[in-house]
């Protein structure tokens, strides 16, 4: 672990999901989701302290059971719906006592994000000086298929395209954020707000790695791909 910065782990997870009730402590192969994060965390030995920001002591006694440190219970008021992540980040880092260089945020909705990912996206930061970094995967369609769609069914492209219709394999690879990692310089996130910057660089992590939480379907998919590692 490189002494000259310090990394801090920030682990949202709020107790009112919609889509999927009590989703961040459900058990997922013998342990609660949450724990797959916090493991993956402590397990790279490049964060300096992980924390999880929750509105809910249930799921705060699991995390500290995990391994996680848990200094604050979240406020009410960024613990609804429309609460951005980038408030809750920024309610972190002011409320907690711990000098730190870099942010990363880790979704614990994300179990299958590996402590190698975890590791190799912050080498790639340090190694690259640039403002962030962020996993991402490969689309499964590409955006030039991709329509708007009016009232009337009429389509529109999202993209205009000389030839809309070209095969596959003669588009070029498109990404989407995954929403596992996103590090970045924490000054330039306090001052700017956001994690995307004009010299943000990506992290791609395989589709299997990728699998994002947001219902009983996802949760479901995730179960058969532990089953068969």
């Amino acid at each position: 672990m490189a002494s000259e910065t310090k990394v801090l782990a920030i682990i949202p997870a709020r107790g009112g999901s919609k889509g999927l009730p009590g989703k961040n402590i459900k058990v997922l192969d013998k342990k609660p989701l949450i724990a797959w994060t916090i493991d993956a965390a402590i397990e790279s030995k490049v964060c300096h302290k992980v924390i999880v920001t929750t509105d809910c002591e249930e799921i705060a006694k699991v995390a500290i059971e995990y391994g996680a440190q848990v200094p604050f219970l979240r406020p009410e008021r960024l613990s609804d719906d429309n609460a951005s992540t980038v408030d809750v980040v920024l309610h972190a880092m002011d409320n907690i006592d711990f000098n730190f260089d870099i942010i990363m945020l880790l979704q614990p909705t994300s179990p299958l994000r590996s402590a190698s990912d975890i590791k190799n996206a912050l080498k790639i930061f340090k190694a690259s000086d640039v403002s962030s970094v962020v996993s991402v995967s490969k689309c499964d369609k590409s955006p030039f298929w991709s329509f708007w769609r009016n009232e009337c069914g009429k389509l529109t492209p999202v993209i205009e395209k000389d030839n809309q219709y070209e095969r596959r394999q003669n588009l070029q690879d498109a990404y989407v954020l995954n929403g596992a990692i996103y590090i970045v310089n924490s000054e330039k996130f306090k001052k700017k707000r956001q994690f995307l910057f004009s010299d943000t660089v990506s992290y791609e992590m395989s589709k299997r790695s990728s699998v994002d939480i947001d219902d009983i379907f996802d949760f479901r998919f995730a179960e058969i791909l532990i089953g068969k590692t």
